[in-house]
């Protein structure tokens, strides 16, 4: 898969922060390897003061996907239930001919 990762910013994160991103990130990429065989994926991770904004996005599949049960998985449904389990919003649906996920987690006020 051709995955294109940009940073902005940086800063400490909680543990469950931290996690939740890892998940929606990694959940966010074996959807497009599975649905969009062959996309280009970008993934954006910004830090703004107080929250981490994670984008994922893709260009859509330039060969057939290969749906085995389609919709039986908790994708994004369960990427929804960890962005809210932290105070966060999820939102996930077509752009174009892709796909884009995009979770808002709130982050503490950082401390001198």
């Amino acid at each position: 898969m051709d995955v294109s990762l940009r940073q902005v910013g940086s800063r400490p994160l909680p543990s469950q922060v931290e996690r939740a991103a890892y998940r929606i990130v990694q959940e966010s990429l074996t959807n497009a390897a599975r649905h969009a065989p062959g996309a280009k994926v970008n993934v954006r991770l910004e830090y703004l003061p107080a929250e981490l904004v994670i984008t994922v996005d893709d260009t859509g599949p330039t060969t057939p996907a290969v749906l085995s049960e389609e919709g039986s998985g908790n994708g994004i449904p369960g990427m929804r239930e960890r962005a809210s389990a932290l105070g966060g919003t999820l939102v996930a649906g077509p752009t174009g001919t892709g796909f884009q996920v995009e979770a808002r987690l709130p982050l503490p006020e950082e401390t001198e």
